[in-house]
């Protein structure tokens, strides 16, 4: 199949199949496509129309209800329409291309017999638009595009900033680069971007950042396969920072995968005992992949975090990163797969992993060492919520992020930690909490 609307809808169907995410499923699709005679156009409007109809399917989804006379049974004959619905609402690519082009798509998808439904649909969207989104305009769903039931959990977690983070979560998000400090200075990086036509600025929160104007290839980068710079956001680059490793340290990296941090952690102190942990495989070889560009190297260990008398020599840490797994919340803007994926009741089962994690990782800490605890989550269970409770269970374990916001202009302060929001802070969404074990005088 090549054809790019057809192989769309086939991704967006596997979604609500919980089948995989788009970090999965696009390259399977994009392998599937002939661009030689597109110039590369086809894979791009591939890439468009999944992510753009994952962003934007709680809305699509309402528009969709109204437009039927009865729910449509097939899967992927629904995807088509709401790949076909985002065309018409979001793109610049003309009315009736569009909607022929999905009519051919749903031939492609050998639904030829339900062609008639998806013309009649998408001519009836452009026809009836304005009173349809009068008719819907007062569904929070509608207005936030969210799942109404993360829509709920942001506006009572956030209040009056629930707003700003729905559209920040609904646009595209920047590209941000992660200075290699160790080989060169933000400064001299960011003329090296200039002088190859690479608008670019410094990032507001983050040392090694720089945001570009507009994203690139990162074959375009300087220097990239070099180890000079890596792609990651500047509220992720902040663990390392806020980690501040020592020369000579013993260091875990907990959930480690695919390795940003860990090699940021490198880059900021060459002369660590760093191991980074992962409890999948496949995702450690990301971690060694990123690590072989930048020419570094650290002990890989594939086992359970929450398990460490499995894999842990009994050896304690000066410092430990837990960068816990949790519902991504906070980086919508960059998977909005998100919206399809998640289910209200995974925020208790991560909260309750997460709590079994960090009470497992606690004891292999050195008494006055640190623990960093970080999520992409902007929910308070899994953050403050999360941390405080520990802290409240735990009678060697001291919140000493307060000392770290006297002098920095970001995040919000909590009851335990900090937190950073899409749309109101710099960078995406994540929270911190640099956790300080007592020691035996303290």
């Amino acid at each position: 199949m090549n054809d790019p609307r057809a192989l769309a809808a086939r991704v967006i169907s596997r979604l609500y199949q919980d089948r995989g995410s788009l970090q999965r499923l696009l390259p399977w699709a994009e392998k599937q496509v002939d661009d030689e005679q597109a110039n590369g156009k086809n894979r791009s409007l591939l890439r468009e129309l999944c992510y753009g109809t994952a962003r934007f399917a709680p809305r699509l989804e309402l528009l969709l209800a109204k437009l039927l006379r009865k729910p449509v049974k097939d899967e992927e004959l629904e995807a088509l329409m709401l790949v076909g619905l985002y065309q018409l609402e979001y793109t610049r690519i003309p009315d009736h291309a569009a909607i022929s082009a999905t009519v051919e798509a749903a031939r492609a998808l050998k639904l030829g017999h339900a062609s008639g439904v998806v013309n009649g649909v998408l001519r009836n969207a452009l026809r009836d638009k304005e009173a349809l989104t009068r008719k819907l305009s007062g569904n929070p769903q509608f207005s936030s595009a969210h799942p109404e039931w993360l829509q709920q959990a942001i506006k009572k977690a956030w209040g009056t900033e629930a707003r700003t983070i729905f559209t920040a979560n609904n646009s595209n998000p920047p590209m941000t680069l992660r200075v290699n400090l160790s080989k060169t200075s933000r400064d001299d990086y960011l003329k090296q971007l200039i002088d190859a036509g690479i608008p670019a600025q410094p990032c507001e929160v983050s040392a090694a950042g720089l945001v570009l104007e507009n994203p690139v290839a990162v074959t375009r980068l300087p220097g990239f396969d070099d180890g000079l710079v890596s792609v990651q956001d500047q509220s992720a680059q902040l663990a390392a920072e806020l980690l501040d490793p020592q020369p000579g340290e013993r260091i875990l990296d907990a959930c480690a995968a695919p390795g940003g941090k860990t090699c940021h952690l490198l880059e900021r102190q060459p002369d660590l005992d760093l191991s980074a942990l992962d409890v999948e495989e496949e995702r450690l070889d990301r971690v060694i992949e990123n690590l072989e560009r930048l020419g570094m190297s650290a002990q890989l260990i594939c086992a359970d975090a929450a398990e460490p008398q499995h894999w842990w020599d009994g050896e304690p840490y000066d410092r430990i990163l837990l960068d816990a797994p949790c519902s991504a919340t906070g980086v919508i803007r960059r998977n909005p797969d998100i919206k399809l994926l998640r289910r209200p009741d995974d925020i208790p089962e991560l909260a309750e992993l997460q709590g079994r994690i960090l009470h497992a990782m606690w004891p292999l800490l050195k008494p006055g060492g640190t623990l960093l605890y970080a999520t992409c989550s902007i929910l308070p269970e899994e953050n403050s919520a999360q941390v405080a409770r520990f802290i409240a269970e735990t009678p060697d374990a001291r919140d000493n992020t307060p000392q770290l916001l006297n002098d920095q202009p970001w995040g919000l302060p909590q009851e335990a930690g900090i937190q950073l929001l899409p749309g109101i802070h710099a960078g995406d969404g994540f929270y911190y909490a640099k956790l300080e074990k007592a020691t035996a005088n303290s």
